[in-house]
C-alpha cells in the first residue's frame, strides 16, 4: 500500500475516533436540563420547531424529520426566512429547538425577542453554555466538543455529529415516553418495508375468484394438471361441497405420481393423489406471516381458507416478494 493510501486511512481513523469521542463525551453532559427539555417537548400542545443556520440547519432538518416520524409533530424553520414572514408558522403552543454551536449566530439570536414576547419555550443546543442563545433559552443542552475532526479546527465535523446524536437522544427519549410502537412507526411509513410488513394482509395479495384453480375430488388428474398449467400457481385446490377444502394437487405431486404410477396416473382421480391437510392461512393474517410459513415449509404457494375451512384463495411467494416484503 502506497504512502498516500496509508495516510488516508490514518486520517479517516483519526476523524472517526475524534467524532466517537465527541459523542461519548455527551453522556457526562446529560443532566436535569435534558430531563426538563423532554418534559417541555412531551407536554407541548403544539409542534416542535427546529431551527438552525448552515450545517446546524442541515442537522436540524434531520432532527425534525426523526421527531416527526416517531410521534412528535415537528418541522424545520429556516432562521433567515423566519425573519421575513415565516415566524407566522410559530405559535405560543409550540416549542423551539434552536441549534447554534457558537450560540451567537445572528439569524438565531435575532429571533429571541419575538420568542420571548410571545412566551414560546426555547430549548437551545449549543457548544457555548455562556452564549446569548444559551442564556436566553428556557433549557440549554451542552453539545460542546473538545475539538473538530477537521485538522484546521474550523469545519463543523465533530460538533455536527454531536448535535445529531443529541437530537437522536431527544427523539428516542420522547418515543419511549409516548409508548410509541412499531405499528405507529409503520403508520408514518406506509410505503416502507416495515409499513408493508405491518399493513398488507393475505387478502390483499391472494388470488381469488376466477383466478382460483379449483377442481372436484372426482375430477381426473388431467384436469388438475390443466388447472395448474392455466392458472400458473403451481397448485390446484381440491374442494368439495360449498368449496370445503379437502386437499391440494401440486406440480410436485404430479411429478411424483408419474414416477410411482407412470401413465396410469392420468386415469386416476384427484382425491387419490392429492395431499390432504395442506398448509393454510387466514385471509386476515399479515402477508409477512404467509412468507414465514412458506420459508418454514419450503413451499411457494399457500392455501387461504376461512374460519369454516372453505378455500377462498391462494397466495404465492412471488406476489409477496413483488411487494417488497422480505
Amino acid at each position: 500500500m502506497d504512502d498516500c493510501k496509508m495516510d488516508s486511512l490514518s486520517i479517516a481513523k483519526r476523524v472517526l475516533q475524534t467524532e466517537a469521542d465527541a459523542v461519548r463525551a455527551l453522556i457526562d453532559k446529560l443532566d436535569g436540563s435534558f430531563a426538563k427539555a423532554i418534559d417541555l417537548l412531551y407536554n407541548a400542545k403544539g409542534r416542535v420547531v427546529v431551527t438552525g443556520m448552515g450545517k446546524s440547519g442541515l442537522v436540524g432538518k434531520k432532527i425534525a424529520a426523526t421527531l416527526a416520524s416517531t410521534g412528535t409533530p415537528a418541522f424545520f424553520l429556516h432562521p433567515a426566512e423566519a425573519s421575513h414572514g415565516d415566524l407566522g408558522m410559530v405559535t405560543t403552543r409550540d416549542v423551539i429547538i434552536a441549534i447554534s454551536n457558537s450560540g451567537e449566530t445572528d439569524e438565531i439570536t435575532d429571533l429571541i425577542p419575538f420568542l420571548k414576547r410571545f412566551n414560546v419555550n426555547v430549548i437551545s443546543m449549543t457548544g457555548n453554555p455562556n452564549s446569548t442563545l444559551a442564556l436566553a433559552a428556557d433549557v440549554s443542552l451542552d453539545i460542546s466538543v473538545k475539538e473538530e475532526a477537521c485538522p484546521l479546527g474550523i469545519t463543523p465535523t465533530a460538533s455536527t455529529t454531536a448535535t445529531l446524536a443529541m437530537g437522536d437522544a431527544i427523539a428516542v427519549a420522547l418515543l419511549v415516553r409516548r409508548g410509541f410502537r412499531q405499528e405507529d412507526f409503520a403508520s408514518f411509513h406506509p410505503s416502507g418495508s416495515l409499513g408493508k410488513k405491518l399493513f398488507i394482509r393475505v387478502r390483499d395479495l391472494m388470488h381469488k375468484g376466477d383466478a382460483l384453480p379449483l377442481i372436484d375430488p372426482s375430477s381426473p388428474v388431467m384436469n388438475a394438471v390443466m388447472e395448474i398449467s392455466s392458472k400458473r400457481l403451481g397448485i390446484a385446490l381440491v374442494a368439495g361441497d360449498e368449496s370445503k377444502l379437502l386437499g391440494v394437487v401440486t406440480d410436485g405431486d404430479v411429478r411424483r405420481g408419474i414416477q410411482k404410477w407412470g401413465k396410469d396416473l392420468f386415469d386416476m382421480k384427484a382425491e387419490e393423489v392429492m395431499t390432504i391437510n395442506p398448509k393454510a392461512i387466514s385471509p386476515d393474517e399479515l402477508a409477512a406471516k404467509a412468507l414465514s410459513v412458506m420459508e418454514t415449509y419450503s413451499i411457494t404457494s399457500l392455501v387461504v381458507s376461512d374460519s369454516e375451512g372453505k378455500a377462498v384463495g391462494i397466495i404465492h411467494l412471488h406476489d409477496i416478494l413483488k411487494e417488497g416484503i422480505v
